[in-house]
């Protein structure tokens, strides 16, 4: 890894000389914007690298490179790489909010220490795991102040990014129902997040969307065409919710048991 920010970190008048360290990566891949008609590559504002000449966004198409060539991508293939994923939030299971490390959920930067303030690096450490707190500091990189929380991760300090309050949309502009549900639908609903509800297992979630897309891309160099995969997603009718809560209950205990 390679540092993107040195300095320090105080707490009372301990001050810890650190390095800092994206602690996420992107998994995705590289597709370049290309020319429909010769798939030359597309540059800023949209130009041809071969003619010189701009490209308007209804020639540009995406493509993966391969070798020296291009395998291109139209849009449905993003969709066929997943439809569901492509159309739907799906909730596979309920967890604890404690059993959530903090690095999974915000911007995470991993804090390591420099000459000199391995021991103070470690004290703080310590008293942050021992006293389960998360420290609150300001700091400034890349000409923006930013407001962050500093914890342990895997026995290692770590800071995470969050936001000024005033970074923050207000939801109220929202369009949001107003609906009443009876308290039998809220049990039902409850008792279905209760089965549902898992110890988490951070190694069981996998990035697949990729991995499809690049079947997609592999079928295509070869001249294959890939079925499409159908789905339809519905609106529940509020008159059927009873109903939808009662079978996915019933589905859900008829798994365990085969299970």
């Amino acid at each position: 890894m390679r540092s993107i920010w040195n300095g320090s970190i105080s707490f009372g008048l301990v001050t810890i000389p650190i390095k800092m360290y994206s602690g996420s990566e992107e998994r995705k891949l590289e597709l370049d914007m290309l020319d429909k008609n010769d798939h030359a590559r597309i540059r800023y504002k949209r130009v041809n690298e071969v003619t010189g000449e701009e490209v308007e966004w209804k020639d540009i198409v995406k493509g993966y490179r391969q070798d020296d060539s291009y395998i291109v991508l139209e849009k449905e293939d993003f969709d066929k790489a997943n439809m569901k994923k492509s159309r739907t939030i799906d909730i596979e299971e309920f967890i604890e909010e404690k059993d959530v490390a903090d690095v999974l959920f915000k911007k995470p930067y991993f804090l390591e220490p420099q000459k000199d303030g391995e021991k103070s690096y470690n004290l703080l450490k310590e008293a942050l795991k021992d006293t389960g707190k998360l420290g609150v500091a300001t700091f400034v990189m890349r000409a923006k102040e930013n407001l962050s929380l500093v914890g342990v991760y895997k026995d290692a300090l770590v800071l995470h990014v969050i936001r000024f309050s005033d970074e923050i949309r207000d939801p109220s502009e929202l369009k949001l129902p107003d609906t009443k549900v009876s308290k039998k639908e809220i049990d039902m609903a409850k008792s279905l997040i209760e089965q549902y509800t898992e110890e988490f297992n951070f190694e069981k979630y996998k990035d697949v969307y990729n991995d499809q897309l690049l079947k997609i891309i592999k079928a295509k160099t070869g001249g294959k065409k890939t079925k499409v995969e159908k789905f339809e997603s519905k609106a529940t009718p509020a008159t059927d919710l009873m109903a939808q809560l009662k079978a996915s209950l019933d589905k859900k205990k008829k798994k365990s048991k085969a299970s």
